[in-house]
């Protein structure tokens, strides 16, 4: 059976690249591409996408062989029906590997018709490496090479007011758009740029805060065969996603003009404050699966379908759902309680087989982000401490002990995380106070949390206490003993 090519699309368009992407992940192709190609269908946008790999090597390579093509399955419950969709989408015009083809990248910087940039480099990539340099070809940040590609376009352009672009990161961190525009200065900085490039930066340039949301399962790893057979083709990158989509940008209306979402039906926002939009979605849908994670997952379930229908793990989300994250949120509760029934009913999409393993990248950045405001508020709300968030911490220390039973866990997260949970693990030897050894390293570690979590009264003992008991007696009946005692109490 042939590889998926341009010979497979009918009427195949050569369109105009107007968009920059950093990031060729499940995401971002179920999402923004998607959106994209809604909008050459529908509307007059016209628009292709170039696509760069912010980390490492190999995928590029594999979406260039498919001439940028992939298949997009829709599933779920849709005006409350299932229904089960699969679409071609076909606006990536090429992708570009930044260690091969740099001087490609920035010549990228010299086209006029560009207009916008996209990325999703996880909640880890917007972050400063001071030894980036503006000579590296590619820089290791991801912001770092969007500067260098931000001056080579104001070089190229010599400071043109109207050739400044529209940047709309998708990473789960809050003001996203403000603290990328602040790192990208800073690297100007750092680089000594003179001051006329960092004007046009803030002048020329519109950096927009997001939210994002849809639940992106990934590759069908497990239907890939009957998924072939259906489509007739090979295709290494389909991407399985829900219907429900929602983009809310903070940013000025005229980008609409330019991005016309609203003329193609599609379910995107241009608002003035995204912010109750964003920690809504954030700390019950996002929260909920990085919180669950870790515990379904040593429980010995696979999917987040598995882990809400299960008898006691789902109890477990839903109390930390509507006992522990819906009270800390300032919107009327009626209306945070409506919005988790749907995140639940979408957890519980039929079509879906979103992977645990698959939420747990980065999982110590995602859970800062996600849970730790939470937890935190809850704190100072309640006077006291959320006992399955609690408890969701020590699962995530166990967990990066990267065991579930006999099987290894491949761990992903950044190298000193990593290293520091390796060598806190190392030591234990089953103990009481080695365990607390590892827990009072982890929550002290600032790195990862930027406070020091033992400051946080009884919150070491109880972690302490948690990741015991996971490590005594086991997942299951630590979760079934947790759940125990919060019903006696």
């Amino acid at each position: 059976m042939e590889k998926l090519n341009k010979q497979f699309v009918k009427n195949y368009q050569k369109r105009p690249e107007k968009v920059l992407q950093f990031g060729q992940g499940n995401f971002l192709r179920a999402f923004i591409d998607w959106q994209i190609d809604v909008l050459n269908e529908k509307t007059d946008f016209n628009g292709s996408v170039v696509v760069v790999q912010p980390r490492g090597q190999g995928a590029i390579e594999k979406l260039n062989e498919q001439d940028g093509l992939f298949t997009l399955y829709l599933q779920g419950i849709k005006e409350g029906k299932p229904v089960k969709e699969h679409s071609m989408i076909s606006c990536i015009s090429r992708g570009l590997n930044l260690y091969k083809q740099y001087d490609e990248y920035l010549q990228l910087a010299h086209n006029p018709e560009l207009r916008f940039i996209f990325s999703n480099t996880t909640e880890a990539g917007i972050v400063f490496n001071e030894n980036d340099q503006l000579t590296d070809q590619p820089q290791k940040s991801f912001p770092g090479k969007l500067t260098s590609f931000l001056y080579e376009r104001y070089q190229a352009f010599q400071g043109e007011m109207d050739k400044g672009l529209i940047i709309i990161p998708c990473e789960l961190i809050e003001r996203n758009g403000d603290k990328l525009r602040e790192l990208v200065s800073r690297y100007a900085e750092l680089w000594s740029l003179e001051q006329g490039f960092l004007d046009w930066i803030y002048k020329a340039n519109t950096f927009c805060n997001t939210l994002v949301d849809r639940i992106v399962p990934g590759f069908p790893s497990e239907s890939i065969d009957e998924i072939t057979a259906e489509l007739g083709y090979i295709d290494e990158f389909v991407v399985v996603g829900e219907h429900f989509h929602l983009f809310v940008i903070e940013g000025p209306q005229w980008i609409r003009e330019e991005f016309p979402t609203h003329l193609a039906g599609l379910n995107t926002l241009f608002v003035d404050d995204m912010t109750p939009y964003r920690t809504r979605k954030v700390r019950i849908l996002n929260g909920a699966h990085s919180a669950m994670a870790p515990v379904s997952y040593l429980y010995g379930l696979n999917t987040v379908a598995e882990a809400i229908d299960h008898e006691i793990v789902g109890k477990f989300v839903r109390e930390l759902i509507y006992d522990e994250i819906i009270p800390t949120l300032d919107l009327p509760n009626d209306e945070c309680r409506s919005f988790a029934d749907e995140v639940i009913e979408r957890f519980r999409n039929p079509y879906m087989q979103h992977l645990l393993i698959s939420i747990s990248l980065n999982s110590t950045s995602k859970f800062k982000t996600r849970d730790l405001p939470s937890l935190l508020d809850y704190v100072s709300r309640e006077k006291t401490l959320p006992k399955n968030l609690v408890f969701s911490l020590a699962a995530l220390i166990s967990f990066y002990k990267g065991k579930r039973g006999d099987e290894k866990i491949e761990l992903s997260d950044d190298s000193e995380v990593l290293e520091l949970f390796k060598a806190q693990w190392s030591q234990a030897n089953g103990t009481l106070e080695s365990i607390r050894g590892i827990v009072t390293s982890v929550l002290g570690c600032e790195k990862i949390w930027d406070i020091d979590l033992n400051e946080l009264p009884e919150l070491t003992d109880e972690v302490t206490k948690y990741l015991f008991e996971i490590e005594t007696k086991g997942m299951k009946q630590a979760v079934e003993m947790l759940m125990e005692q919060k019903t006696a109490n």
